[in-house]
């Protein structure tokens, strides 16, 4: 069964979703090359801490180093943006998020005695000088201010700029599916895979980058789920991951975050009970909503390729575009 698509094919899909790009590109010498950025997305449109969405995560292969998952999956819930970027910039934009969310509410620290913030990364040294650590806490703070909904950037932009997939240019891809009365959208940050790999295209690039690579999925939908289902959604991703032609290798960070903007709940409630509404999990919509993950990814990271420029980095790498081999998609 084929699922309609979102009229944008897009996270921004899900109502109230938004997302923003930074993105840096600086030749600095024969040998050093910024090629580099930050992406944010944002659950809704409100005080994300006030106004907590259920999320949970799925570790595909845990060759990562993010921040956040531990405390999303002990609460199955997410108080801030989700934020991605470069393995060594984790620390920064954890510093710029943090700055933001405490300008934003002023409780933080004092009468709320924390917040857990979370970040993803794939690795872009194969393009970007990652040593010179371009990345600084107040482009976190620009990608969250400039986040917005619509149609958004995608490729070699924002934490995709220097990411490499199949062994062509990867980055930003973005897909959404509608399901009855609900959206599901998808967002990825691709830098895996070999060119040989490949299921969706007949890949020959000139040059092939030495990697087992990382992705870092984002699902978002409107369903109202719990946390053990929208567990069970970012298990899904992985089919599509393997559809591409995704092994899941030794090196590679593969990691999946879904959230749903139903069923918010603030902090401040002093009720001993919480009362919310979920999808049942024998009802057919649950399958639909298990397809439209692994197709929303799917599509996404095949978008990613498609809409990514060829790009020259560090050492004077240049790693073409993909989108010439892609047919039929």
């Amino acid at each position: 069964m084929q699922l309609p698509k979102g009229p944008n094919q897009c996270i921004t899909d899900v109502p109230g979703v938004k997302t923003g790009h930074v993105t840096l590109y600086e030749p600095i010498n024969h040998e050093d090359t910024i090629c580099t950025g930050v992406t944010a997305i944002l659950p809704h449109t409100g005080n994300l801490f006030q106004h907590k969405v259920r999320a949970a995560s799925h570790i595909i292969n845990g060759y990562g180093k993010t921040a956040g998952l531990v405390q999303v999956n002990e609460l199955g819930l997410l108080e801030s943006p989700i934020m991605l970027t470069n393995t060594f910039s984790v620390g920064a934009i954890m510093q710029g998020t943090l700055q933001y969310m405490l300008e934003q509410n002023p409780e933080i620290g004092d009468t709320a005695s924390s917040l857990n913030l979370v970040v993803g990364e794939c690795n872009d040294s194969y393009l970007n000088s990652m040593r010179l650590q371009a990345v600084k806490p107040d482009h976190a703070v620009e990608a969250i201010e400039q986040a917005a909904d619509g149609p958004i950037e995608e490729g070699a932009v924002g934490a995709g700029k220097g990411m490499v997939s199949f062994d062509c240019k990867g980055g930003i891809g973005t897909a959404s599916r509608v399901v009855d009365d609900y959206t599901v959208g998808g967002l990825v940050l691709s830098n895996f895979g070999k060119s040989e790999d490949a299921r969706f295209a007949d890949f020959s690039p000139d040059r092939k980058a030495a990697q087992d690579g990382s992705i870092m999925i984002v699902i978002a939908t409107d369903a109202p789920l719990d946390h053990r289902q929208l567990e069970r959604l970012a298990k899904r991703s992985a089919a599509g991951l393997g559809r591409t032609g995704s092994y899941f290798a030794h090196g590679s960070g593969d990691i999946a975050i879904a959230f749903s903007t139903a069923n918010q709940t603030a902090p401040y409630q002093q009720t001993a009970e919480e009362t919310i509404t979920a999808v049942r999990d024998t009802h057919p919509i649950m399958n639909k909503l298990f397809q439209a993950v692994a197709d929303t990814t799917e599509d996404a990271i095949i978008s990613s390729l498609k809409h990514a420029e060829t790009t020259t980095g560090r050492k004077g790498r240049v790693v073409e575009a993909g989108a010439r081999y892609i047919h039929n998609w």
